[in-house]
Formats: structure tokens, C-alpha cells, sequence
């Protein structure tokens, strides 16, 4: 799995710009699945039948990663920026990036003013990204004309990968390769005999900028059940809004609710008692900070029972997110489990 989720990571593919991370999940797949293919959103869909006729169940994970596009070239070869994803302007400054241009990979930074000039500035000014540049050594426009820069090359973090502890990984973009990772390896270990139904494994495009990819996808399937895989944001830190209600090494998270869905209550409950048969560490999530591709998938035709399952990370969003490798692994092994006894739609309604 860590090779697996370091692959993942080190791969260009902000919102909207997704097609490399969808080509290493194809090839990945390609003798573990029945069927690839990809929609005009640019959805990667991928389809594993089981022995015999049964429910289908829908599982999301999106390919997308925050990221920056190129704006503007200034004359003296600075880039303007704007967002791809939700960003933090605060932790901007300094930070290495990597540019996507015609001419391949090249790195830069987000520049700052030099700590000696702190003392002519407003300590205390935090500059929007708007105010901010990327410098990746060019002496004028000409220059990054040359160097293969163009108004709408795509930015990321700087691919970084490295272990904290034993179990403890820090890296970029974990957000969400960690649930696509998890979804390549169920793909990998669940063999036909395991299962009934259908399992169609969607890897999403652009679901930092709005769930567009998930909107897609959720009209194109006629699910029992759907279950989206995603990072999300732990509590356990001393920062005064912390509530201690989610840890990093707690185990998967099971969604109660965020601001984009209120869980299934039924499908959250098999959830629960399979993690509690099983043994698989867990955690129930209450967060509405965040939202998933699961609100997206729960509205598609008359409703679609749907969960979430969640791989705490520490430092969202940044370029240094933090995971634990066995909250990944457990949130692997319950799904797995899920998959294996899922239920057909009414099993999961609300009955009168």
C-alpha cells in the first residue's frame, strides 16, 4: 500500500488536470477489473462483477489534487497565480511548487520578502494569493517564454514524500490519492468469488472545486448503495478550535455527517457492526467543515443510500499532509468487508 500511495502522490493533477493520475490508475487496473473507461468529465470508471447477481455499489474517490494555474507573466518573469481548491493564503509564502509546461516538470517557488525588510512591512499583513508570485528563476518574460511557461500551465506542491514514524507518513496531494489507493488496492484483493452484484469504482475529477466529477458520475449509475472514500481534517491538536473528536491513528473514520450529506443511517450502522465483528479500529466522524463527492452521489435518480468512509490527515491541504498508514489500511479492510455483504437499496431505506 505505502508504494502504492507514493506513486499516487508524486503524480501532477490538480483540479481539471487530472489525466495522469487517471492513466496510472488504468494501467494499475487493467488485469484486476472487467472494464475501463472514461466519461467527457474525464471520470475514470472501472467495473468488477461478482459470482453471481446482486446489488451494485457505487465507490468514489477523487483524483484531484489543489493546485494553482498560471494567470499572468510579468515582464520580469514572475507568474501570477490563481487557485485551483481551497488554499490556506497563511502558509503560501515560500513554499515550493512544480509547474506543468510544454516543456515538462519545472520547479519554482511562491516568493516572499526577505526577513531584513520585515521591519519596513506590516509584521502582521497576511498578502492574498492574488498579491503573491511564483519565481522560477526568469530574468523576463522572454525567459519563461523559453522555458516552456504559459498562461494556464498547471501548479502543484512540489511531490514530497517521507515517513515521520514507523506508521506516520507526511507528503502532498494525500488529499485524495489516500482514498484512491485504497480503492485501487480493493479492486486488487476482492477476486469475483468474494462477492455479488457489482462494484464500480469511480475516481473523480474536480472534486475540490464544486463535486463536478461526482455530479457526473452520480446520473450515470444506477447504484444500491454508494460509498465515498476521502481524507479528512482530525481534531487532535492544541489549536484552540480543536474538539478532540477525531484523531490521526484512530482508525477509519465513519461519517456521521458534514456539510455536503447526512449519512445513511442504516448504511453508517453496517458499517459500525462490521468494524466492531471485524476488529477494524475506527471512529465516528461529525464534521461539517468538509464536504465529499458522497453529497453528490446520494442525490443521483430517487436517492441513493450512501456512506463515507474517512483517512484522517493532519495539515490539510498543505504541502506536507500527514497520514497514518494504518488508518489507510483500515479503511482498505472495511470497505473490503463492506463490499462482501453489501445489501440491495431497501435493505438501506427507511421503512413505514
Amino acid at each position: 500500500m505505502e508504494n502504492l500511495l507514493k506513486d499516487l502522490t508524486n503524480i501532477h493533477g490538480p483540479c481539471g488536470f487530472e489525466e495522469d493520475v487517471a492513466t496510472y490508475i488504468a494501467k494499475r487496473l487493467n488485469d484486476s477489473v472487467d472494464s475501463i473507461e472514461v466519461d467527457g468529465v474525464g471520470n475514470l470508471t472501472v467495473r468488477k462483477k461478482g459470482r453471481k447477481d446482486g446489488p451494485k455499489i457505487v465507490v468514489a474517490a477523487h483524483m484531484d489534487e489543489i493546485g494553482f494555474i498560471v494567470k499572468k507573466i510579468e515582464e520580469n518573469g514572475l507568474l501570477r497565480f490563481e487557485k485551483l481548491g481551497g488554499h490556506d493564503d497563511r502558509i503560501l509564502l515560500s513554499q515550493r511548487v512544480q509547474l506543468n509546461t510544454s516543456k515538462g516538470l519545472r520547479n519554482g517557488i511562491i516568493g516572499t520578502i526577505s526577513a531584513h525588510m520585515k521591519k519596513f512591512d506590516e509584521p502582521n499583513k497576511i498578502r492574498s494569493h492574488q498579491q503573491l508570485y511564483i519565481d522560477i528563476g526568469a530574468n523576463s518574460k522572454q525567459d519563461a517564454a523559453e522555458l516552456g511557461v504559459k498562461v494556464g500551465d498547471t501548479v502543484t506542491w512540489h511531490p514530497y514524500y517521507d515517513r515521520l514514524t514507523e506508521n506516520r507518513v507526511m507528503g502532498k496531494a494525500f488529499d485524495d490519492r489516500a482514498g484512491c489507493a485504497v480503492l485501487i488496492q480493493a479492486f486488487e484483493e476482492l477476486e469475483a468469488n468474494d462477492f455479488s452484484g457489482e462494484m464500480v469504482g469511480v475516481f473523480t475529477v474536480q472534486e475540490e472545486v464544486g463535486l463536478r466529477g461526482a455530479r457526473v458520475a452520480s446520473r450515470q449509475q444506477n447504484a444500491d448503495v454508494a460509498i465515498a472514500l476521502d481524507t479528512t481534517a482530525v481534531s487532535d491538536t492544541p489549536e484552540e478550535m480543536m474538539d478532540q473528536t477525531l484523531a490521526i491513528g484512530g482508525g477509519t473514520g465513519i461519517k456521521v455527517l458534514d456539510f455536503s450529506l447526512i449519512a445513511n443511517k442504516k448504511v453508517r450502522n453496517h458499517l459500525v457492526e462490521i468494524a466492531e465483528r471485524e476488529k477494524i479500529t475506527h471512529q465516528l466522524e461529525v464534521f461539517p467543515g468538509i464536504g465529499t463527492d458522497a453529497g453528490e452521489l446520494s442525490l443521483a435518480h430517487q436517492g441513493v443510500p450512501t456512506g463515507v468512509l474517512s483517512i484522517p490527515s493532519r495539515y490539510a491541504h498543505s504541502s506536507v499532509e500527514v497520514v497514518d498508514l494504518n488508518d489507510i489500511e483500515a479503511t482498505k479492510n472495511l470497505l473490503v468487508a463492506f463490499v462482501k455483504e453489501m445489501k440491495a437499496t431497501v435493505e438501506y431505506k427507511f421503512n413505514i
